[in-house]
C-alpha cells in the first residue's frame, strides 16, 4: 500500500502468458511467435547433457593447456616444474580420451558451431 492508502499499480502481464491464457487450453502458442521452446527427446537428454559436459570439460582442458604452454615459453619454470606440467596435460588429455570412449563420444563431437564465430574448440590440433 502507497503512504496515501492506494494500492500500486500492477505491472502488465508477460504478453506470453496473456496468449496462453487466451488459447484456452493453457497450451503455449508455437515457436514462431518470438518464444523459445525446449523440446527434449527424453532418448537422446543424456548423452547431449554428456556432450555439453566433456566439451565445457575440454575447454577448460585446453585454456589450462595453453596457459601452461605460456608459462613454459616465459621461462619463469624450473625443469622440474615443466616436466610436472607435461606429464599432467599428458594424463589430462589421455583422462578426456577415455571419457569419450566410455560415453561413446568422438572429440569432433566436442566442438560447438557457434555460427559466424566458427568453432568453440580450435579444428588445428
Amino acid at each position: 500500500m502507497n503512504p496515501n492508502g492506494t494500492e500500486p499499480p500492477r505491472p502488465p502481464e508477460a504478453p506470453e502468458r496473456r496468449s496462453e491464457r487466451r488459447a484456452g487450453h493453457g497450451d503455449p502458442e508455437p515457436a514462431s511467435a518470438g518464444r523459445w521452446h525446449l523440446r527434449a527427446d527424453p532418448d537422446t537428454v543424456e548423452r547431449d547433457l554428456t556432450r555439453l559436459v566433456l566439451t565445457l570439460v575440454e575447454l577448460v582442458r585446453q585454456l589450462v593447456e595453453r596457459q601452461c604452454v605460456r608459462r613454459m615459453d616465459q621461462g619463469d619454470l624450473s625443469d622440474e616444474q615443466v616436466e610436472a606440467l607435461g606429464v599432467t596435460l599428458m594424463r589430462l588429455e589421455e583422462a578426456m580420451n577415455d571419457l569419450c570412449d566410455r560415453f561413446e563420444v568422438s572429440p569432433a563431437d566436442l566442438n560447438l558451431d557457434l555460427g559466424p564465430l566458427g568453432t568453440l574448440l580450435p579444428t588445428d590440433r
